[in-house]
């Protein structure tokens, strides 16, 4: 069973960066993507960027151009930069793996969507 785990999480404040980390055990199934969600809210769940089986990289529109997403091959661990945090950027990050990574926010827990989730990681961006 895949099992996946994230650390870098933190305090920091507005303007600053964070490094998030994610490595996975266990064999990611044909087809599964990998990539990073953000509990905003009790009923917002989002997509903050994603790597699809295809290698394709997708970013939410708020993060494109201050995080960056990279993984050096399947399987390996996946990261996210995130420069010039804003107070807004603030909410549990959850590393996951997932045949979809929906563009539209999900209105209830990120962990209540199918697929392989980590624990999650509090990012706290002061002003």
């Amino acid at each position: 069973e895949v099992q996946l785990m994230e650390s870098g999480g933190g305090s920091v404040l507005a303007g600053g960066s964070l490094r998030l980390a994610c490595t996975a055990s266990g064999i990611i199934p044909a087809g599964y993507g990998v990539g990073w969600f953000r509990q905003v809210s009790r009923n917002k769940c989002e997509v903050v960027s994603s790597i699809d089986s295809d290698g394709e990289i997708y970013y939410a529109p708020s993060v494109k151009g201050r995080f960056t997403v990279s993984q050096e091959q399947h399987q390996t661990p996946l990261y996210l930069q995130m420069d010039s945090l804003k107070p807004e950027d603030s909410a549990v990050y959850y590393c996951a793996s997932r045949l979809v990574f929906p563009k539209r926010p999900y209105g209830g827990p990120c962990q209540d969507l199918t697929g392989y989730w980590g624990q999650g990681t509090q990012v706290t961006v002061a002003s």
